[in-house]
Order: C-alpha cells, then sequence, then structure tokens
C-alpha cells in the first residue's frame, strides 16, 4: 500500500503531466477544469487548484499574468521528461516505409546524410541537424522554416536570433558533440548553453555507419516540442543507420 507521501507524489505527477502534455498540443494554459476532466485519479476540484499552486510555488508550473491557467516552465519540462514521459512507438508502417527507401537509393553519403536530415525534419516538423565527425564545420540542417510557426515564437526577434545561431556552424556543433550520458541527449532552455537559443529545447542522438564515419543528429524545437515523437524517431533514425548504411 502506497505511502501518503507517494500518494502526494503520485497526485503532483498526474496532474503536472496533464498540464504538460495539454500545453504541448494547444499551446494555451491549462486550466484546473481541464486537469480536473481529464486526470483518471478521484480528486476535489480544490485539491487540484492546491496541487497546481504548490507545482508553481516548486518552479514546474507558472501563469501568465492574463490567464488563471498555468504553463510549464523549463524545470517542468525537465522533470517531465526525465520521469512522466510516455514512450511512443515509431509506426510500423512508417519504419517500413523510411527502411525501404533506403535499402532501395544507392546514394552518396552526402545525399544520404542530407536525406536523413530532411526526413528528419518532415516527420517532427521540427528543425533538424546531421554532423559528421572529421567533417569539419560541415552539417545538414533542414527544417529552418518552422521556427517562424511555432505559436509561442511571434517574436521576431527570438526568430532571428534562433536563425542566426543556426547559421554559427562552429558553435552549433560544439553544442551537439557534447558527451552524452545515454543514447539520446535532452538539453532544455539554458541547458543548451547558447544564448540565443534559451527558449528551445535540443534532442541529439549519435550514429556510427557500417562503413564510414560516426556523428550526431540533433533535433531543435520549443521547449514545448512533442518529446516522445522527436525521441523515438531519433533513436530509429540512429539505429536504422547504423544497421544498413
Amino acid at each position: 500500500m502506497p505511502t501518503k507521501n507517494e500518494e502526494l507524489q503520485e497526485r503532483k505527477d498526474s496532474i503536472l503531466a496533464i498540464a504538460i502534455n495539454r500545453y504541448i498540443d494547444t499551446v494555451s494554459p491549462v486550466s484546473s477544469k481541464i486537469i480536473a476532466d481529464e486526470i483518471s485519479l478521484d480528486l476535489s476540484s480544490a485539491t487540484i487548484r492546491n496541487t497546481l499552486a504548490e507545482l508553481e510555488e516548486e518552479g514546474y508550473l507558472t501563469h501568465p499574468h492574463t490567464s488563471a491557467g498555468r504553463v510549464p516552465t523549463h524545470k517542468g519540462y525537465r522533470y517531465f521528461v526525465d520521469n512522466l514521459m510516455n514512450e511512443i512507438i515509431f509506426l510500423e508502417e512508417e519504419k517500413k516505409r523510411i527502411k525501404s527507401e533506403y535499402q532501395k537509393q544507392s546514394l552518396e553519403l552526402e545525399s544520404l546524410l542530407e536525406k536523413t536530415s530532411q526526413d528528419l525534419s518532415t516527420l517532427t516538423r521540427y528543425t533538424s541537424i546531421v554532423s559528421v565527425d572529421g567533417w569539419g564545420t560541415k552539417i545538414f540542417c533542414q527544417g529552418t522554416s518552422y521556427v517562424v510557426e511555432y505559436p509561442d515564437y511571434q517574436d521576431v526577434q527570438k526568430i532571428k536570433n534562433i536563425l542566426e545561431a543556426l547559421d554559427e556552424k562552429k558553435s552549433l556543433l560544439e553544442i551537439i558533440n557534447r558527451d552524452l550520458e545515454s543514447k539520446v541527449g535532452i538539453f532544455i532552455g539554458q541547458e543548451i548553453a547558447l544564448s540565443e537559443m534559451s527558449h528551445c529545447s535540443l534532442v541529439v542522438s549519435s550514429y556510427k555507419l557500417k562503413q564510414g564515419p560516426s556523428g550526431r543528429i540533433a533535433i531543435l524545437g520549443p521547449a514545448r516540442m512533442h518529446y516522445d515523437r522527436v525521441i523515438s524517431t531519433l533513436e530509429y533514425f540512429s539505429n536504422l543507420m547504423e544497421e544498413i548504411v
């Protein structure tokens, strides 16, 4: 039987997970009523409001002055990806299609990496970055146009800063080539260590081709990104490249 502290933590985790998932999908502050409609636990409206207030006090949520609803902070996203995110299974049909395309095409390495970058961007609808060890500052970057489509990036200066940072190949390589503690590394906000991208998230994975070099593949998007989809896509492409290329 769970202890009282475990029950309280389960309540917090459930409410935070709903708040973050809803915000990712809608880009709108999440109210206690929305939580009440979705949560599986038997909680009163007052309990939900109190828990939201606690999560805000602890720095996982905040709220715009113009709204009673909450939005996630970077600390909230970090807790979410470390503890609450559901694993998403890449559709088998999509896997078969992509693998078949790779097996059919006899592409030069440069064309293959450019295609990988394009596929990653198309599938995630974020900006993709592919690097190759030993190729200097040459990288493959696709989907920069998606930056202007994010509803929470309507500040023209923010967009300009991100696009300029994507042009700084040397800095970009330093960021994506950092040591990863696991197969996929997730950097949120200031963890990226580049002020122009302090409102972004960066998800990075490594690859090693059978008959060729190694490198990194990465996805850059808003802090409000679909982490489960991005991680699943990166893991699949990383494994695919190692398996058949």
